[in-house]
Formats: C-alpha cells, sequence, structure tokens
C-alpha cells in the first residue's frame, strides 16, 4: 500500500484559507503570528486568503487581512482580484473596504460631481483690492472721504445695531454699524492707540459716485468706496457706546456672530481674522523688537534694522490663516455616518470630527490621522466638499467626506468625550426636528451642518 507524503506547508495554508472562509479572525491571527510568510500563499486555482474572506462576506476578516498587508492586487486563475469577486458576490460593504484604501478606488456611493457651497462667512460686499494697500497716498485720501465706511470693533468684538421696521412681529436683524470719517476721526488723531486696516471697496459702485463730491480733488475722485475696520481700546468702545445708544459690540462671538447678514459676515470674518492676528504680532517673532503696521494693515515690520525678518518673505510679517479640517465620516457601508462630541458642547449636541492641519501635511492625510487619533476609526477615500473661512480667530475650514475602512470606535478622551455611528434615518429626523430628538447637530450656518446634509442628499440606496 502506498503512503501519501504529508505536506506541513500545504496542511497550513489550507487551514488558513479555511479560516477565512469561515471568517474566524482569531484562528486567521493564530495562523499568521507563527507563520506570517503564508498570507499571500495560494490553493491550487490561485485563491488567496483575502479571496475567500471576500467570497464569503466576513468584513472582519478582510479587514484583518488587509491590515496584515494581504495583497489587494493579486489574481486567481480566473483573473479576478478579491474586489473583482466581492463585486460579483454583491457584497458592496468589503468591496469598499478593498478598494477605498489610500489610493484606492472612489467607494460606489460618492458620486464624482460635488456641487459647489457658499457656506456662511464666505460671501463678502467688498473687492478686497490688494493692490492698493501698498498705494498710501490713496488710503491716506480714503481714510477722510465722506463715502469711506468704517466698522468698529473692541475686543474682536464688531460694532452693531438692529434693524428692522420696530412694529414687525418679525425678529429684528443684527446689523453691522457703518459708520463715516466724521464719527471716528478722533481716534484716527491717536494712532498709537488703535488699529487701522484697510478692509476693501464695495463690489457694486454707488450711484452717483464717479462725479465730483466732498471736497476732494477730481483727478483723485475714482469712484470707489473704501471700507476700513478700526479696532479701539476697551475704554473708547464704552465712552463711544454712551454716545450711541442703539448700538452696541456683539458678544460673545460664538454664537451670535452667526447672526448677521451673510455678507456682512463675511467682512467681519476678514476684518476679526487680521485685528486678532495683529493683537497675537506687536512685537517680532524673530528678534522680540517692536513691529509697526504697513500696506494697509496687511504686513508688520520689525522695528530693528538688521532683523532677519527683514530679508526675503516670511510668514510671520503676514496675517496668517490656519488650515483645519473637518469631515464627515461615511460607514463603509454608506448608510451611517461617524458624529463626536467635546466635553464643552452642549449637551446633547454631535457634530463632523475636525483637527488642525499639520506642517508638511496633506488634506487627506491630516483627514486619516485626525479620525484615526480621535475615534480610532481608519479612514480610506477622502473627498473635498467645500471649505469656510471661521474667524475664531482665523482658521479656514475644509470641509471632505471620508470613507470609513474600519468600524470599530475606540475614543481618545484626551480629544474628544464621545463619537458615534448614526443612522441616514437618524440625522434626517435631526434636521427636520431639531432639539426634539435624542440628540442635535450644529446649525445651518455652520459648515459641519451643511456636510451632514451634504451626505444625507447623497443616492442613500444600496
Amino acid at each position: 500500500m502506498s503512503s501519501v507524503k504529508r505536506n506541513p506547508k500545504r496542511e497550513i495554508i489550507s487551514e488558513l484559507h479555511s479560516s477565512a472562509a469561515e471568517g474566524d479572525v482569531a484562528k486567521l491571527a493564530g495562523i499568521l503570528s507563527h507563520s506570517p510568510s503564508l498570507l499571500n500563499e495560494t490553493s491550487e486555482n490561485g485563491w488567496t486568503a483575502l479571496m475567500y474572506a471576500a467570497r464569503n462576506g466576513h468584513p472582519d476578516a478582510v479587514q484583518f487581512l488587509l491590515e496584515k498587508g494581504c495583497d489587494r492586487s493579486s489574481v486567481n486563475k480566473s483573473r479576478q482580484t478579491a474586489l473583482d469577486i466581492a463585486v460579483f458576490w454583491g457584497y458592496k460593504h468589503i468591496a469598499n473596504l478593498l478598494a477605498n484604501a489610500k489610493g484606492g478606488k472612489k467607494p460606489w456611493f460618492l458620486t464624482s460631481d460635488v456641487d459647489g457651497c457658499e457656506n456662511y462667512f464666505s460671501r463678502t460686499l467688498l473687492d478686497r483690492r490688494s493692490d492698493k494697500r501698498t498705494n498710501s497716498d490713496w488710503l491716506q485720501a480714503k481714510e477722510s472721504h465722506p463715502t469711506t465706511v468704517y466698522i468698529l470693533f473692541s475686543d474682536l468684538n464688531p460694532l452693531v445695531t438692529l434693524g428692522g421696521n420696530k412694529e414687525s412681529s418679525q425678529q429684528p436683524e443684527v446689523r453691522l454699524c457703518q459708520l463715516n470719517y466724521a464719527d471716528i476721526k478722533d481716534y484716527l488723531a491717536q494712532p498709537e492707540k488703535i488699529t487701522l486696516v484697510f478692509l476693501g471697496v464695495e463690489l457694486e459702485m454707488r450711484k452717483g459716485s464717479h462725479a465730483h463730491a466732498g471736497g476732494v480733488p477730481e483727478g483723485e475722485e475714482d469712484g470707489l468706496v473704501a471700507w476700513f475696520v478700526l479696532g479701539i481700546e476697551p475704554g473708547a468702545a464704552e465712552e463711544f457706546k454712551q454716545r450711541h445708544e442703539n448700538c452696541y459690540f456683539l458678544h460673545p462671538p460664538m454664537p451670535a456672530l452667526l447672526q448677521l447678514k451673510e455678507k456682512e459676515a463675511g467682512v467681519v470674518a476678514q476684518a476679526r481674522s487680521v485685528l486678532a492676528w495683529h493683537s497675537r504680532y506687536k512685537f517680532c517673532p524673530t528678534c522680540g523688537s517692536t513691529t509697526k503696521i504697513e500696506e494697509g494693515g496687511y504686513k508688520r515690520v520689525c522695528v530693528r534694522e538688521n532683523c532677519p525678518s527683514l530679508h526675503g518673505v516670511h510668514n510671520t510679517s503676514y496675517p496668517r490663516v490656519d488650515p483645519v479640517v473637518i469631515m464627515q465620516v461615511i460607514h463603509p457601508d454608506g448608510t451611517k455616518c461617524l458624529l463626536g462630541r467635546q466635553k464643552r458642547f452642549p449637551p446633547g449636541m454631535f457634530t463632523c470630527l475636525a483637527g488642525f492641519i499639520e506642517p508638511g501635511e496633506t488634506i487627506e492625510d491630516a483627514v486619516r490621522r485626525e479620525v484615526g487619533e480621535e475615534s480610532g476609526v481608519k479612514v480610506g477615500h477622502v473627498q473635498y466638499v467645500s471649505c469656510q473661512p471661521w474667524p475664531m480667530p482665523s482658521s479656514l475650514m475644509i470641509g471632505c467626506l471620508a470613507v470609513a475602512v474600519s468600524t470599530e470606535i475606540k475614543v481618545d478622551k484626551n480629544e474628544i468625550e464621545d463619537a458615534r455611528w448614526f443612522t441616514r434615518e437618524q440625522v434626517v429626523d435631526v434636521l427636520t426636528k431639531g432639539k426634539q430628538q435624542a440628540f442635535f447637530v450644529p446649525p445651518s450656518r455652520a459648515i459641519a451642518h451643511q456636510l451632514i446634509k451634504h451626505w444625507v442628499g447623497m443616492n442613500p440606496s444600496l
């Protein structure tokens, strides 16, 4: 009688493939801990463990094998990859896991085109006209021009008034106080106590503004209505309020700033961010000497003649913007989204995860890192949606959709308090019924709300 010669390696490979086909992650882990080199070994028909797990619809086993480094590009004797097998058998969740890795294919439920969105703080009344910032004669003439508009800030809070018909039942609108030269000329006489920044000119030319007016020599009249922001000290602000009882400084900034009309909010976003920069950069970050304001408030220059900051371009000399990623994280099957909350949030409020981009980091990598750090969820495909200036004090919120490749949540309590998966139905109820639900999301003027709404509007069919 002839005996069949045993092949221990083939037996272990067969056991590995059987474990994958059964979705037994614990057994897979045990086998690979002793024989990691067998991860991508194939059976006689060219199938890998990853293919068997995909064929039988085991997402946890697929995820485990991907994390171990299983080759997603391997093909069997029928020229199929694990992704091809998952798609053929209708396992869309697994197909997304296989396709949705860094540099991988776009998940099936993401559309190719994303409609543009103008978020709150992103619209404005003004053309910034940066070409005028270095024209000191033009700026000086505009400072005292009768059509020039000044908006006033104290401690980064804008001066506003309530507009609308007092007899109307509707809530009065919060409007920026638009002052003229006569209102603020006394402050301009004390330049050491103020911060003055040229914001731009009105986008729409006023009727008759091209004509000779206000005692300005006709050769200097260009019809441009300039806007400046003037930052004054708290003591001066209190004295101003006493003389103008119908005005007040909008405080605290959030959520008070969300009450403004959209185009005025854009002006405030610009003004507040630049004033915040001036308040933090009164001294040269390079040598510690004092700095002076130039270019209409868009540059601070060190007064020390031999300071290195005077040579070349330095980002400490110009107003800064801090990029922040904010992401709507979508479950691998496309039917749920991940929202989190911080301890400082109102009870019951959940929102999109967010975090600052680090130096030398792409938007996509920042999304993946922040989601991983805060929630423990791993992200693959990232798609840009829209952005929002956020003057608290000077961030740019870069809104993205991010598709998860894992679903287990492990919250870092140092980062956030809680994170959960919410179904599309739960989110729709919140958007339509508001705070009547068990949780709620930020208001519509926050980009987080728009990202959540964008996801809800995507094709939910499986």
